[in-house]
């Protein structure tokens, strides 16, 4: 018999809606129903691609005799972390506080009252390794409760007293200057693994926001170092196993330092961010390998996580059916040589050989994780296409990994702004179509007449959950990008709708510092506010980023200043913890750059000579630019009023604050005047 979960949207609560325990999804009736009864609450945090979440539910909450213990003695909440990021947010922080570490699934015990007292994450149906059974912990927590209660409330007390007095976000009253930019990338380089690419050791996660830093530092600065650390990693990560050689897209993350074996989810978020790195890597150098990897990340995007409704899925699981009813991680991905010689045939040693293929294997039992080793010149690239397309054919017919389907409102604005991007870059409209479709989900289901935003949706049907700071900063950047790409300056007024309740409901007026949760959200034990930049960018720098792009394409002083004083956290922390502000640092090297405001006009859209200007500006690699394009008459563009065309030929204008140089008409002229500082 279901549980209450059966009526959820979310994936991952779906799949615990059969489980025997008795759960409620996270909501005031079950604390409700914890003071009535006198239970303590069991909150449950994962995700549905979440490798350990699937072990913890598979070894304790599908058994019955653990049901029956939960259902007797506790009030047990399924929170799905992508969908309340909040939630996540506030106790995570209590578990990392009193245990040093975090993870998921997140295990906390409660009071009815929300307030935490005990803390974990995965605990296994049996003690192994110094770690309690969760049977064990379960009868623990339930004997301090009936027997020390008193006790037990004074610590749930204490620790949410200890959260709410912890200091917010410091941050300077002013954004950072060069020499705190410069600090930053001498940090980053002390960091850097030149032998191996990326920063620090394994686990190794892809450092999409500092690459987005570099690039713009290069090609505001013309530090060679800068760009070498980027490229090299970008290099390193596509030959390496964390990117898929077949179908294209990253794997979460790497377990090892050399980017060989990864944990097989793969995230929307990931694929959104790396899809528009290596595109801006190939606008900086024209590397065909960055190129590549753009496009197939892209197709990869559009092929594997697009919904029905136009949005894009949130991840495919790092596990799948070996083809023996058993669920193992990267089942899907991985071969030996055997199985190579089955699909190949005389063309398997050149596989192996080609995709670092061994006896021994790369991961486990033998198996390999597909990489590029090797130069591809050595090889026949015509034998090479047609290996890889058998081996990706023959892929297909293996059990695939689930979909988590649900459409993250602040995913998808990272994916429109990457797909729209990448199909101006490459002239693929198909892309670029795609971004539209996104957009326009994100518009019919996510927005109401409010200009408030949904979390989530599933199946065109809207998530119960609200927007949180990410989701607003996300998707008006992405709308942005589209304006810049489209020349339709519907997507700006929506940008604009949106940055307007990141200033009314998510912006301190007093520091300009900025919250995670609106101000008239849920209370929870503690407003959330994180200015660092984890495996997306965080709320915090995205509002920053996106609050300059509308401000270059506007004149609103208004939202430029606000972009200024939310740079004040980059200030602090840029020197200190570069690798975790990554986005800020972007969006600082952005304004020092201006950022540069490009306003095309021709006599229409489809004129050629229009169209090849836009295409330069677009291509220009000044950090942060925006681009404007529209006839000279059109008002959908701040930035195209009073714009003329010249001696009756489309123009293009670089300015910075909205003044101008001389205009030109030449694509090259424009594009020397992109380059330079």
């Amino acid at each position: 018999m279901a549980n209450r979960l059966a009526h959820e949207t979310s994936p991952y609560l779906l799949q615990h809606a059969d489980n025997p325990v008795d759960w409620w999804p996270w909501s005031g009736e079950a604390f409700e129903e914890a003071r009535r009864t006198g239970r303590p609450v069991l909150l449950s945090v994962g995700y549905s691609s979440c490798h350990w979440c699937h072990v913890m539910a598979h070894e304790s909450f599908e058994d019955q005799a653990t049901a029956d213990y939960l259902n007797e003695h506790f009030v047990s909440v399924k929170v799905d972390r992508e969908e309340r990021p909040d939630v996540d947010a506030v106790y995570m922080e209590a578990v990392q506080a009193a245990t040093g570490q975090g993870g998921w699934p997140m295990t906390v015990f409660l009071t009815p009252d929300a307030e935490p007292f005990y803390f974990g994450t995965y605990f296994p149906p049996a003690p192994r390794h110094g770690m309690p059974s969760f049977r064990q912990v379960l009868e623990g927590v339930q004997q301090a409760w009936t027997t020390r209660h008193d006790e037990v409330a004074e610590v749930a007390g204490k620790i949410v007293r200890d959260l709410s007095q912890r200091e917010m976000v410091r941050h300077a009253a002013e954004a950072p200057g060069e020499a705190e930019l410069v600090q930053a990338l001498l940090g980053l380089t002390r960091e850097y693994d030149p032998q191996r690419g990326g920063f620090g050791g394994a686990p190794k996660f892809p450092p999409s926001m500092v690459l987005e830093f570099l690039l713009r530092h290069h090609a505001r600065t013309g530090a060679e170092g800068a760009l070498q650390m980027a490229q090299d990693t970008c290099e390193r990560m596509a030959r390496g196993g964390i990117y898929d050689q077949l179908g294209g897209g990253f794997a979460r993350y790497s377990v090892d330092r050399d980017w060989i074996v990864p944990h097989f989810e793969k995230m929307l978020y990931d694929n959104a961010l790396l899809c528009r790195v290596y595109a801006h890597l190939w606008r900086a150098t024209g590397s065909d390998l960055a190129r590549r990897v753009a496009l197939e990340t892209a197709d990869f995007l559009v092929r594997e996580l697009r919904t029905a409704e136009g949005g894009f899925a949130s991840a495919l699981d790092a596990d799948s059916d070996d083809g023996s009813g058993r669920h193992v991680e990267g089942a899907y991905y991985v071969w030996t040589p055997a199985q190579l010689r089955e699909v190949l045939g005389d063309d398997a040693e050149l596989a192996a050989q080609y995709f670092g293929v061994t006896e021994e294997g790369t991961f486990e039992h033998g198996q390999s994780v597909l990489q590029l080793p090797q130069t591809e010149g050595v090889f026949d690239a015509e034998k090479v296409a047609s290996v890889r397309q058998r081996l990706l054919d023959a892929r297909t017919r293996r059990p695939a990994p689930g979909r988590d389907d649900k459409v993250v409102a602040a995913w998808n604005g990272l994916a429109v702004a990457a797909l729209a991007e990448t199909g101006a870059y490459f002239d693929r409209p198909d892309l670029t179509e795609a971004a539209l479709g996104a957009a326009d989900l994100l518009v019919r289901v996510h927005l109401d007449e409010h200009a408030r935003l949904a979390r989530t949706s599933k199946d065109g049907r809207v998530g119960p959950n609200a927007g949180v700071l990410e989701d607003y900063a996300d998707v008006a950047e992405g709308f942005l990008a589209l304006a810049s790409v489209t020349g339709e300056g519907v997507w700006l007024d929506f940008a604009g709708l949106l940055l307007d309740q990141v200033l009314a409901r998510f912006t301190d007026p007093a520091t300009g510092a900025l919250y995670d949760t609106a101000s008239d959200a849920e209370p929870l034990i503690r407003r959330p506010q994180d200015p660092t930049d984890n495996a997306v960018p965080s709320g915090w720098t995205a509002a920053a980023g996106a609050l300059l792009g509308y401000a270059a394409h506007t004149g609103s002083e208004t939202h430029r200043t606000a972009a200024e004083r939310a740079l004040g956290v980059v200030k602090t922390l840029g020197p200190r913890v570069p690798r975790f502000i990554g986005w800020g640092l972007a969006v600082a090297e952005a304004l020092h750059d201006g950022p540069r405001e490009v306003a095309v006009v021709g006599p229409a859209p489809t004129d050629g000579r229009t169209a090849a200007l836009h295409r330069t500006a677009l291509l220009g690699t000044a950090p942060g630019a925006v681009v404007a394009c529209g006839t000279p008459d059109s008002d959908e563009f701040p930035l195209l009023a009073d714009r003329a065309l010249i001696d009756g030929a489309p123009a293009a204008y670089v300015c910075r604050g909205f003044v101008c140089d001389l205009p030109t008409t030449d694509p090259a002229a424009l594009r020397t005047r992109l380059a330079r500082p």
